[in-house]
């Protein structure tokens, strides 16, 4: 078929075009990919062996009822039909120009569909008129496959580390509790506290492991949101720092802080950023041995802050400092100190400090040398400034004045939340499910609703749009109290009426700054 197509054009051909046009299809007869060529009307005139397995059937040649393959099926890569006159080789004749790269569908008569990039490119003859052209079709149809393959696959690791990170937090919220209500006893003897301390301690490395699993997920699929506003870098440092303070004293390094005399303002998420700074600091604490020294520096170069975490702890190899930001990239360690971690703390802290349009480095003159890690970061003067939230307070007598209830289906998650604000003085409740948080809400009429998202019965979101609904609850502080901490949770939670979404296991700390306000409120309102 082809050599009779090929022999039926050169013959209205004059004789050097058609040595040319021969010339050109044993050419193409030997691509690796599809290839086909039209006349100036668009007919096609030849075709390789390649795009007719690539099409599964042959177009009609030289017939104006198949200019450009238009007994066809096209599509764009977004699924839309392609109009044959619209399409690469259509508009390679009419611009005169090369369109190439471009990812179409073809649909084969069994109904299957291939994809290809097109490479539609002019013909011209020696005087430069345009005689045709010619289109090459490189089938990707097995790596669409692979990639797609790749994206479910990655779907699935998002969602299984979500759902992991939403499992393990929750029993962690009772344990945060419990060690919290115990460390309410001041007479309890040194190994009582040492234990409470080794408890309190593990729960917070826990919990930070979690947030790192599933940031690091965020961050590798662009989901990461950053809630920027104009903060001073000595308060980032002072909560990096109190991050890392338990991993720092455990490890018994000399550690210091050295924050420049005059402020310097970034506009920045200091939630995130002091999580990078921090673990830079933990790093350093786990290949630091006891006796060492950890130095956390921040100065002014010019229109950039520089933050630098040294140590004299065992080093970096040349040939790592390459890839130490990578993920799963962990120094060779001692068989009797193995820090261990996931390996995803640096590659988390380059994407963070890179979010926030910085750069940060790593350097060591070799093993046993120690570190340095450098970030810098963009100066912004002018960065808006937005309010900041409450902080502060006295706990005890802020809580004291509230009616608090507690709803989750993990009754010493409840519990455990109950007892412990009730021993800061708050009247509380406890319910196991939507419906009795319902029922209790009706006859407690609280100040404060801590709700748990996914329950039996009525699920929190059900029980917050309900409780919205009735007169006394508009009034009411509803928050959310959840293992889902990414931000599409934290918008369902809005829209559900929830004035704030707390993730487990819950930050006392921050919990108190917002009942702070609410149990002032409620003081004045009784006086």
């Amino acid at each position: 078929m082809v050599e009779n197509a090929r022999a039926g054009k050169e013959s209205r051909t004059a004789p050097g075009l058609a040595t040319s046009h021969r010339d050109l299809h044993r050419l193409l007869e030997d691509l690796p990919a599809g290839a086909y060529t039209c006349d100036r009307d668009g007919l096609i005139t030849y075709f390789n062996q390649r795009a007719l397995e690539l099409w599964g059937r042959a177009p009609k040649l030289n017939d104006p009822l198949d200019r450009f393959c238009g007994s066809f099926r096209l599509f764009k890569a977004d699924g839309s039909a392609i109009p044959h006159d619209q399409c690469w080789m259509a508009l390679a004749l009419k611009t005169d120009r090369a369109y190439n790269g471009h990812e179409i569908v073809i649909e084969r008569p069994d109904g299957q569909r291939r994809t290809a990039l097109a490479h539609a490119n002019p013909i011209h003859d020696k005087s430069g008129k345009v005689l045709g052209a010619v289109n090459m079709l490189v089938d990707i149809t097995a790596r669409k496959q692979a990639e797609d393959v790749l994206q479910v696959a990655d779907r699935s690791k998002n969602e299984f580390l979500a759902i992991l990170a939403h499992e393990l937090r929750n029993p962690l919220a009772p344990i945060r509790s419990a060690v919290q209500i115990l460390q309410l006893n001041e007479t309890r003897g040194p190994e009582s506290q040492w234990a409470l301390s080794v408890i309190d301690r593990h729960v917070h490395q826990m919990a930070r492991l979690i947030d790192d699993l599933v940031d690091i997920a965020r961050v590798s699929s662009n989901r990461l949101e950053l809630r920027k506003e104009r903060v001073e870098l000595a308060a980032v440092l002072r909560a990096a720092v109190e991050t890392s303070a338990a991993l720092l004293e455990t490890g018994g390094q000399h550690f210091a802080l050295t924050v420049p005399a005059e402020p310097i303002h970034l506009n920045a998420d200091p939630t995130r950023l002091a999580q990078a700074i921090a673990n830079l600091l933990n790093n350093a604490a786990k290949y630091t041995p006891q006796g060492g020294h950890i130095r956390l520096d921040a100065e002014r170069r010019g229109d950039q802050a520089v933050v630098t975490v040294r140590d004299d702890g065992i080093g970096i190899p040349a040939e790592m400092l390459s890839c130490v930001f990578e993920m799963f990239t962990q120094g060779e360690q001692s068989r009797a100190r193995a820090p261990g971690g996931l390996g995803i703390g640096l590659t988390l802290v380059k994407r963070l400090v890179e979010l926030h349009g910085g750069t940060v480095t790593a350097h060591s003159e070799g093993p046993g040398a120690g570190s340095a890690f450098v970030i810098r970061l963009p100066i912004s003067d002018e960065a808006q400034l937005t309010g900041p939230g409450t902080r502060g307070g006295d706990v005890p007598s802020a809580a004291s004045s509230l009616r608090i209830l507690i709803v989750d289906d993990n009754r010493d998650a409840a519990d455990g939340l109950a007892i412990l604000l009730h021993s800061y003085g708050s009247e509380t409740r406890t319910a196991y499910d939507g419906l009795e948080a319902l029922q209790l809400a009706e006859e407690f009429r609280p100040d404060v609703v801590l709700l748990d998202i996914g329950m039996p019965k009525a699920d929190g979101r059900q029980v917050a749009r309900r409780l919205r609904r009735e007169p006394w609850g508009a009034r009411t502080c509803v928050i959310a109290v959840s293992g889902w901490s990414n931000e599409t949770e934290r918008a369902r939670s809005r829209d559900a009426g929830f004035d704030h979404h707390l993730v487990k296991p819950l930050d006392t700390a921050e919990l108190m700054r917002l009942l702070v306000p609410l149990g002032e409120a409620a003081r004045k309102g009784k006086s």
